[in-house]
């Protein structure tokens, strides 16, 4: 009987941990759109249609304080509700989730097996060069081609060349502008990461 009374009472410790961070995912979400919906800067040094950003951060979070899959519905919920509003025909939000996919699932996977201030570290800048190399691959293969579907190759190409007239194809630009680009907005995000998420593993743990 008591061996019952006690398996009973770790199901309603475990269900009331899932609740709470399912509960936790959804306001990170909902912060999330916030973020991308009101927070985005143009640069100079990058095509009109390029924006920055830091919707990842409350993915982020997620990811480092309840795990890797956390940080993906983040990403996954804020581009559904973005998908609303959006006048990108959803290529916008796919890039997104697919980006903040590859950063949420590296960065917290590697500090799930590192819960040390050096493996946080670690963790992001992994999770940043993820983001980075996957913004190529997907841009090039899939998101780009979608584009291309609505606005011709060359007028695209040639909001880099009004930047940078050296460049010569869409592969050339991807590496040039939008990698490095991807990079540091990623690491911004796992930067404030680190510097926030100890108070808020308490907070979401209690």
């Amino acid at each position: 009987m008591d061996m019952n009374v006690e398996i009973n009472e770790k199901e309603k410790k475990v269900k009331k941990v899932n609740v709470r961070k399912i509960t936790v995912t959804g306001m990170f979400a909902a912060l999330s759109v916030v973020l991308y919906m009101t927070m985005s800067f143009k640069l100079p040094f990058m095509p009109s249609f390029i924006s920055l950003d830091f919707s990842e951060l409350p993915a982020v979070i997620a990811a480092f304080t309840m795990g890797p899959l956390y940080g993906v519905a983040v990403c996954l919920i804020k581009n559904i509700v973005h998908m609303l509003v959006s006048s990108s025909m959803w290529i916008g939000e796919l890039s997104n989730f697919i980006l903040g996919a590859a950063l949420t699932l590296s960065c917290g996977y590697i500090y799930q097996h590192n819960r040390t201030k050096k493996g946080a570290i670690i963790a992001g800048i992994a999770g940043a060069v993820t983001m980075a190399l996957v913004s190529v691959v997907s841009n090039y293969f899939v998101i780009y081609p979608l584009y291309f579907t609505v606005w011709p190759k060359e007028a695209v190409l040639g909001m880099y060349q009004a930047i940078m007239p050296s460049i010569h194809g869409l592969l050339q630009a991807l590496v040039v502008f939008n990698m490095p680009f991807t990079f540091c907005k990623g690491l911004i995000c796992v930067l404030i990461t680190i510097l926030i998420y100890k108070p808020l593993i308490k907070i979401i743990n209690q």
